[in-house]
């Protein structure tokens, strides 16, 4: 269920949480983070972000593997979860939710926290799930569809496996997806037989100093820590997508207002013209 449009602001919002457990124990939130969007100029408003204590910590030595920023005493000073509700509830309730698979994973882990503590949950203005939209329109070409390959693959960085941090990093990877979207758009004879080849990873051997290619299989789930012996290809000059991301995006502002992303994506074409 869908709030009513109280706002056009866009919230990003990841959340890092336990792994069930062979005791039954099911997800507990350990952080929250999220940033205020506007969309149309696609800059941060406002942020938040909270480290959450489970009721028993012992469960927290369970956490997924990747959130190695977390543990059991950084947590343990932490607020529960029905302390920081309320602006939780605030900063979510009547905006559009976007984030990375949040339809599947997030969205179902809020509403079971709020349900815990008896409280009804926020309800969104919208949703623009990133993993959906690039699945759909920009393919398998950075590999997986995870967010640490997306990054790599546009040189963003390394992703952090903290909420805030994978919240903007979340932004940057729309921003770069749609910017290659819409340059293809415009010449699509041209750019789309060349640019969606599938990546490659390319790897030295140390000991023989050979190099060996290999293809990225399409997962679920987030791949290990990148090695320093490995380049990844990329179809564009170093540098370059940088500022045309920035002319495309001065564009798109102008021209559709308080579209949501996923609705901008649908019209790159006519954006270009």
């Amino acid at each position: 269920m869908e709030a009513s449009v109280q706002s056009t602001e866009i919230v990003f919002f990841d959340l890092e949480t336990t792994v069930p457990g062979r005791t039954g124990q099911g997800f507990c939130i350990l952080e929250f983070g999220a940033i205020v969007v506007c969309p149309r100029k696609l800059i941060e408003l406002e942020s938040y972000s909270t480290l959450i204590r489970p009721k028993d910590l012992s469960i927290v030595a369970l956490r997924s593997s990747r959130c190695d920023g977390i543990t059991r005493e950084t947590v343990a000073n932490a607020p529960e979860f029905e302390e920081v509700a309320e602006k939780i509830f605030g900063t979510l309730n009547g905006r559009i939710w976007a984030g990375h698979n949040i339809q599947r994973f997030d969205c179902v882990r809020i509403k079971e926290a709020f349900a815990q503590i008896n409280r009804p949950p926020p309800l969104s203005a919208g949703m623009i799930d990133s993993l959906g939209i690039l699945a759909e329109k920009f393919g398998k070409r950075a590999g997986n569809m995870k967010m640490a390959s997306l990054a790599e693959y546009f040189r963003l960085g390394q992703q952090k496996h903290r909420s805030l941090d994978d919240v903007r990093m979340n932004l940057e990877v729309l921003k770069h997806c749609a910017t290659v979207l819409f340059l293809e758009s415009s010449l699509p004879s041209i750019l789309n037989g060349s640019w969606h080849t599938p990546p490659t990873i390319t790897t030295r051997s140390r000991s023989q100093g050979k190099l060996h290619c290999r293809e990225e299989p399409y997962s679920r789930k987030s791949p290990t820590t990148s090695s320093a012996g490995y380049q990844r290809t990329v179809p564009y000059t170093r540098g370059s997508l940088g500022k045309m991301t920035e002319r495309v995006k001065n564009l798109l502002c102008k021209a559709q207002g308080n579209q949501p992303l996923n609705n901008l994506l649908k019209h790159s074409h006519s954006l270009l013209r």
